[in-house]
């Protein structure tokens, strides 16, 4: 019974937190114009296939390790073993804080790209996402515009369009060539 009411209070805290973000701008990355390295933000419940953000390695001619990918969970077994580093629900902390090493590796590197690629509004997601600092957020219109700066409007499970519309866009916003 604790444990419920215990959960309850630690993701009131943790919207507390998020609204209070939302108030501030992101934190300033000081990092030059271009993308050399890309932060993944992927809902493995809606999109199962985070390896293919791998691709982008090679359409924007980046070092091997320069892709960095994060992937929630609503719940996973600790014990099965994941291609990609997982995070869920129940590593909510107190005021908004992600108890996980993968969340905390993450979370300690500065990105050109952050790319929030799931289309449901989501406590850890929309956290993870305000934590990441990136120079560019990219996600999609399904989401809340104030947490990204470039919004597309293309289908989640259709990784190969978003794709195709990211890299335009990043061509006009002069980000690659």
């Amino acid at each position: 019974m604790f444990k419920g009411i215990k959960d309850k209070l630690k993701f009131k805290s943790g919207v507390k937190f998020l609204n209070e973000e939302l108030q501030k701008p992101f934190a300033a990355v000081e990092r030059k114009k271009g993308i050399t390295s890309v932060a993944c933000l992927v809902d493995l419940d809606a999109f199962e296939n985070a390896n293919l953000f791998y691709e982008f390695v090679e359409d924007y001619g980046l070092r091997p390790n320069a892709v960095k990918i994060i992937g929630y969970k609503s719940y996973y077994d600790k014990n099965s073993p994941y291609a990609t580093p997982v995070f869920s629900d129940k590593d909510l902390g107190w005021n908004g804080k992600i108890e996980n090493s993968y969340v905390l590796e993450f979370l300690s590197r500065e990105y050109d790209m952050l790319v929030n690629y799931y289309t449901h509004e989501n406590l850890l997601l929309h956290l993870m996402s305000v934590k990441t600092r990136a120079r560019v957020r990219v996600g999609f219109k399904a989401i809340d515009s104030r947490y990204n700066d470039l919004i597309l409007d293309t289908p989640m499970k259709d990784f190969r369009v978003f794709k195709q519309e990211l890299k335009k866009y990043l061509r006009v916003l002069n980000e690659i060539k």
